[in-house]
């Protein structure tokens, strides 16, 4: 006889949501006419917080990655002018990830994207629900994880 899983729905009501909310940020990143993909979109965040343009391997190890991965994503932004490869200045057999011009605009349009897509799952909350769903993400984001295989 099996036992019943008490988390068995909690869990799959968040894979559900978690899907919900890609389909969302796609739609919008999609309706924003970027060319840009949800992984695209996580590189140049996540490029726009180093002071300096980092190496591919330090970007792949940011987005928990294999740097294969990074290579695909910085090739595509590459040929759509976003971002930039660039010799280290101390070590030229060291390439650098740079955001162009037109990626830091293009950060600013799927910042906004971002935003509706926030504004659309979050709409049939109140303002009260909102703040206690921040809460408990805080509570999910921060906790010490337990890893169950």
């Amino acid at each position: 006889m099996t036992t019943p899983d008490p988390d068995g729905p909690l869990a799959e009501q968040l894979l559900r949501f978690t899907r919900r909310v890609h389909r969302i940020q796609k739609r919008h990143l999609q309706e924003c006419g970027l060319g840009v993909t949800p992984a695209q979109s996580r590189l140049l965040r996540t490029l726009a917080h180093y002071s300096s343009p980092p190496r591919m391997a330090d970007l792949a190890e940011r987005l928990e990655v294999v740097p294969r991965a990074v290579t695909s994503l910085v090739d595509g932004l590459e040929a759509s002018g976003k971002v930039r490869r660039v010799p280290d200045p101390t070590n030229r057999r060291v390439i650098r990830i740079e955001i162009t011009d037109d990626g830091h605009k293009a950060l600013r349009e799927l910042h906004g994207a971002r935003r509706a897509a926030a504004a659309e799952i979050l709409a049939p909350l109140t303002d009260e629900q909102r703040e206690v769903l921040g809460g408990l993400l805080d509570t999910l984001i921060d906790g010490d994880a337990v890893r169950r295989c």
